[in-house]
C-alpha cells in the first residue's frame, strides 16, 4: 500500500471515528458524504448539511473537493452548485492538514467568518455588506427551509449515490438541493 493510500485511509478512519456521520459513495474511499451541523452561536446553528467530499488520487498532497449538497446561504458558497470558495482548501492546502481539520476548523471558520470580498454568491455578499441583520435573517430562513436535520436525508433520496444529478436538477431554482461540481473549477 502506498503512503498516500495509507494516509487517505487513516484520515478517513479518523473522520469516521469522530462525531461526524460519514456515508460512503459506491463503496469507494475517494468519495463520500459527511453530515455537518452549523456552528453554535451563529446564524447557521440548528442547520445540517450533507457535504460531498472527493479525494483526489494524490491526496493528501492535493486538497479534497468540498461541495454542499443541500442549499446554504453564504457569500463563499455557490448557491446552485454548492461549490466552496475556501482558501485553505483550494489554494493553501498542506499535507499536514487532514479531513478532521476540514470539518472541525475550516468549514466552521468559513461559516463563522464569511468573506464577502471573494464571493461565489454575489447576492449574499452584497446583502451581508449592506445589511447584516437582513443577511442573518436570510441565512436562518435557508437553514429552516433546506437544512433541517430530519429533512436532509429525505430530500437527498432523489439523488442516487451512483449517478450525478442531471443538468436540469442541478440548475433548477426551486429545488432544495444543489448539484455537485468540482470547486477547483470555480474561481473564488
Amino acid at each position: 500500500m502506498s503512503s498516500q493510500n495509507k494516509r487517505r485511509d487513516t484520515d478517513l478512519m479518523k473522520l469516521m471515528m469522530s462525531d461526524y456521520k460519514v456515508e460512503m459513495i459506491n463503496d469507494g474511499l475517494h468519495e463520500f458524504f459527511v453530515y455537518f451541523h452549523g456552528p453554535s452561536d451563529s446564524p447557521y446553528q440548528g442547520g445540517m448539511w450533507k457535504i460531498r467530499v472527493k479525494l483526489p488520487e494524490n491526496y493528501p498532497y492535493k486538497s479534497p473537493s468540498i461541495v454542499f449538497v443541500n442549499k446554504i446561504y453564504h457569500p463563499n458558497v455557490n448557491e446552485k452548485s454548492g461549490a466552496v470558495c475556501l482558501d485553505v482548501i483550494q489554494q493553501s492546502w498542506s499535507p499536514m492538514f487532514d479531513l478532521v481539520n476540514v470539518f472541525e476548523v475550516f468549514i466552521p471558520q468559513l461559516l463563522l467568518y464569511p468573506n464577502p470580498s471573494s464571493p461565489l454568491n454575489r447576492n449574499a455578499a452584497a446583502l451581508m455588506i449592506r445589511d447584516q441583520a437582513a443577511y442573518e435573517k436570510q441565512v436562518k430562513e435557508y437553514c429552516e427551509k433546506y437544512a433541517k436535520a430530519e429533512d436532509v436525508g429525505e430530500a437527498l433520496k432523489e439523488i442516487s449515490s451512483d449517478e450525478e444529478p442531471s443538468d436540469t436538477e442541478s440548475n433548477s431554482s426551486d429545488e432544495g438541493m444543489a448539484g455537485s461540481v468540482d470547486p477547483g473549477s470555480v474561481d473564488p
